[in-house]
Parts: structure tokens; C-alpha cells; sequence
């Protein structure tokens, strides 16, 4: 089977959790140390081999737009000041892949969102990122998930094993293991009561998804919170082909909310050397500042 070519990113949600400053500044566009975090998502889609990028996009996106676009003015200024380095990063931004845009005009849900792209997703098998989720891991996430497609054909769904408590955040799989972090999935459910989970195997915010889904989408009614979702869009299309999930290897940072977006800030920050001492000096003089 060929490589993925498309990847779809649903980022028209408001942010809400991150308000005040997503008033005016998407969700998807605050910084995670020296990029955005849509761009981490962007460059593991490029790593996994996607070529087109369709962000499903909302009021209030156009941010996203202008940074994937060229900035001639910035380039020029740069290279007028002898910054030729940072032109050139600027500029191979907009170099990352091929962009479209398409627009959810209401917030109905992932379901509907990825229903949205359908136009611009014309290959057999497409990729779905959140960016919500960073994803650290060589190989990426998403090639980690198209290499398990490859190999059993069927949609293949980003799992992780969380704690029963934390079922109810998330769509939720059950599932016959396979051997190798790789599950057969026999039915979702989105964020049941902990009592009802069928298992503690979660879905993260990668997919890889067979275009077959659009119709089962197309057919789909409200769910849970009354939005439109894609798990249960994925349970009928279990009734027409095979679905797998893959254990995925590396390191997740969660940057929906405040304090998750803080811990993955840090994180990272911790892998840099500069930025690690940064850091330790930081917390050492807040010790004395607190007498800890």
C-alpha cells in the first residue's frame, strides 16, 4: 500500500479553557517554546509522509492561514538586516507541504469536523492529528499508526492505556490484543462512566482513517454532548471493515488545558541544554525566594 498523502487537522474549536488569551489568538497558536503548537503537528505529519495539509478551520483562524503563508515583508526585513538563518526558517515554513482550508461554520463536534475535509481528502486513507496532543516519538505517531495500515489494512486508532478514573475523558476501545502494542477493535465508546468503560485503552488524538468513514459520517446522528463523534461513526464502520488500534511508543504532552500546556512547556524545555539550566536556575532561586 502507498504512503499517506493527506492529513486533516481539526482546528476550529474556540479554546475556551485558555480564555482570556484566546480571545484573539487561536488555541492552536500559542506557543510550545519557539513554534506553535500546530506546527508540531504539521512537521509529524510531514515526517509521516503527508504532502497535503487541509485544516478545518473556523472564525477567527486566520492566524493559522498567515503562518503557513509566505511573509515576503519578514524575509525581506531579515535579509535588509543580515538575518539570512532566520529568513530562511521563515520562509521553509511555508514550504512544509501543500495547505487547504476549509471552514466548519458550527461547532458540531470531531465527527462533523472531519466530515468538513472530505473534498480535500481524495486518497483511499487519510491522516487525522489534534494538535492538542504533542507527540514525541521517532518514529512519529502517525507513520507509527500508517505502518500498522500497511501491514492489516483497516483504519488504525492512536491508543493509550489511562487509568480507570480517567475513562470518561476520552473514546474508549474494546479490544482483542494482537501481540505487539496492536489491538483489533471490536466496539468504541465515547467517554463512558468509568463502570461502563469496556476496557482502559483510550484514543489519542492520531488516526489513520479510510475515506469509507465520510459516509458513515454523512449518516451520523448527535451522541454523547450532543456533537457529532467519530467513534461512533468508527463502530459502523466496524460493520464494513476491519479497524485496528496501535499502543503507540512515545511521549505524549497534553496541551489542552493550562496546566497541561505548562507541564509540556517544561517538558520540552528540559531536553534543551540552554534552556534545562534555564530552568534549574529558576527553581533554585525560587527556593530561596520561598525558603524551601
Amino acid at each position: 500500500m502507498s504512503h499517506l498523502q493527506h492529513c486533516l487537522f481539526p482546528v476550529a474549536g474556540l479554546g475556551t479553557r485558555f480564555l482570556p488569551a484566546t480571545k484573539e489568538t487561536p488555541k492552536e497558536m500559542l506557543p510550545l517554546i519557539d513554534r506553535p503548537l500546530i506546527h508540531y503537528g504539521v512537521e509529524e505529519a510531514v515526517a509521516s509522509g503527508c504532502r497535503d495539509i487541509v485544516f478545518v478551520t473556523g472564525r477567527g483562524k486566520r492566524s493559522i492561514e498567515d503562518y503557513f503563508d509566505r511573509s515576503h515583508d519578514l524575509e525581506s526585513l531579515l535579509l535588509e538586516r543580515g538575518k539570512g538563518d532566520l529568513a530562511e526558517l521563515v520562509r521553509s515554513i511555508s514550504e512544509l507541504a501543500r495547505f487547504s482550508y476549509v471552514r466548519q461554520t458550527e461547532p458540531l463536534g470531531l465527527g462533523h469536523a472531519v466530515l468538513c475535509g472530505q473534498a480535500c481528502c481524495s486518497s483511499d486513507y487519510f491522516g487525522v492529528i489534534l494538535p492538542d496532543d504533542v507527540m514525541v516519538a521517532r518514529p512519529p505517531v502517525l507513520a507509527q499508526l500508517d505502518a500498522v495500515r500497511r501491514s492489516c489494512g483497516g483504519s488504525v486508532l492512536a491508543l493509550e492505556q489511562v487509568p480507570w478514573e480517567e475513562t470518561c475523558r476520552y473514546g474508549v476501545v474494546d479490544a482483542e490484543d494482537l501481540g505487539g502494542g496492536v489491538f483489533r477493535i471490536r466496539g468504541l465508546v465515547e467517554k463512558p462512566r468509568q463502570e461502563d468503560a469496556p476496557s482502559r485503552l483510550a484514543i489519542m488524538g492520531r488516526y489513520v482513517l479510510s475515506r469509507k468513514v465520510f459516509a458513515h459520517l454523512e449518516n451520523l446522528g448527535p451522541g454523547s454532548g450532543g456533537e457529532f463523534q467519530l467513534t461512533d461513526a468508527l463502530q459502523s464502520l466496524l460493520q464494513e471493515e476491519p479497524l485496528f488500534g496501535l499502543v503507540y511508543q512515545g511521549q505524549r504532552l497534553d496541551c489542552g488545558t493550562k496546566e497541561g500546556w505548562l507541564r509540556a512547556t517544561v517538558s520540552l524545555a528540559l531536553k534543551d541544554p540552554a534552556l534545562r539550566r534555564l530552568i534549574l536556575d529558576v527553581l533554585r532561586q525560587e527556593e530561596v525566594v520561598l525558603g524551601i
